[in-house]
């Protein structure tokens, strides 16, 4: 009923940007937070960054000064610019919208994951 689909992956050279968006089709209320993790290979997943509805962002200290996360809460999307890309930062990206049930349950939707690989 409901998936998230991202987009703007893709090749870049170190020192490249990227701009990853993350959309939301079906009907999703309430979204809580929207975050972005990334999984390179042999490693696990791991938290990129998140932004709450209020606006509050975290970013892992790998990423910050780098990437920036935002969200359209009218389109349902949420963003991450990716600024001064690093070869470590090869991985594929994933973000994930969690919002409560009726029941106060945390209720996590995940997309499909889009690749993003900076060449040295």
């Amino acid at each position: 009923q409901v998936h998230l689909v991202e987009s703007g992956g893709g090749l870049v050279q170190a020192g490249g940007s990227l701009r990853l968006s993350c959309g939301a089709s079906g009907s999703i209320h309430s979204v809580s937070t929207m975050g972005w993790y990334r999984q390179a290979p042999g490693k696990q997943r791991e938290l990129v960054a998140t932004i709450t509805s209020s606006g509050s962002t975290n970013l892992a200290d790998s990423v910050k000064g780098r990437f920036t996360i935002s969200r359209d809460n009218a389109k349902n999307t949420a963003y991450l610019q990716m600024n001064s890309l690093k070869p470590e930062d090869t991985a594929v990206y994933y973000c994930k919208f969690t919002t409560l049930s009726l029941t106060w349950k945390p209720l996590d939707y995940w997309g499909q994951g889009t690749q993003v690989t900076v060449s040295s």
